[in-house]
């Protein structure tokens, strides 16, 4: 892709349509974009902690590109996060900077709160994502914490990012062929958590 960066992290209806295409389903209450592809395409999303309709949502850093989304699937599928997890009970250290990751997490998590003008969500107080602050259980998560924050934040993200480095990497541009392009923009909500509220709706 040729598009020009976008600097602003505040999101705009191209990013909408892009990471819209980039899932495969309308995207919800995003707040900003924290980073990009140097194309200027989006990689994550930061989305506000409760949904419009209600849903509390803790992954406030959501990896959205295919080709990274991919990659770090393939790690996941290989046992990589029991080995992470296991790294966390061997190493003083790496735990107590997990730790830290864990805490930053709440507080860009507080700071999109307060960006989208929302009152605090009492549901997830104290609870980040992906399993911090003592265990892994989505590298999804560490990856996107990781490239929003930037390195030396999120150890197992960073780390993650490293271990897909020969497939992905946020300055090698894969946008032109990682989604259609061309397709329309999905408008039906199938995510678990819409399913969820419709599911408690209708019982």
């Amino acid at each position: 892709m040729n598009r020009a960066p976008v600097p602003s992290s505040v999101p705009t209806q191209q990013d909408l349509d892009t990471l819209s295409l980039q899932l495969g389903r309308p995207v919800r209450d995003v707040v900003e974009i924290p980073a990009r592809c140097v194309c200027g395409s989006p990689l994550v999303a930061a989305t506000a902690p409760r949904l419009s309709n209600g849903i509390p949502f803790p992954t406030t850093f959501y990896l959205t590109h295919p080709t990274a989304t991919a990659a770090v699937s393939r790690l996941e599928a290989a046992g990589v996060m029991a080995e992470m997890t296991q790294q966390l009970h061997d190493d003083p250290l790496l735990a107590q900077q997990y730790r830290q990751a864990h805490e930053h997490y709440l507080a860009e998590r507080e700071r999109i709160r307060n960006l989208a003008n929302l009152e605090p969500v009492w549901e997830i107080e104290g609870i980040s994502a992906g399993g911090m602050p003592t265990r892994v259980k989505c590298l999804h998560v560490l990856t996107g914490h990781a490239l929003a924050a930037g390195p030396g934040v999120n150890p197992l993200g960073d780390q993650t990012l490293e271990r897909i480095s020969t497939e992905w990497t946020a300055e090698t541009c894969t946008c032109e062929t990682a989604w259609d392009h061309s397709a329309e923009v999905p408008v039906a909500d199938l995510s678990r958590h819409v399913r969820r509220l419709k599911e408690r709706e209708a019982s």
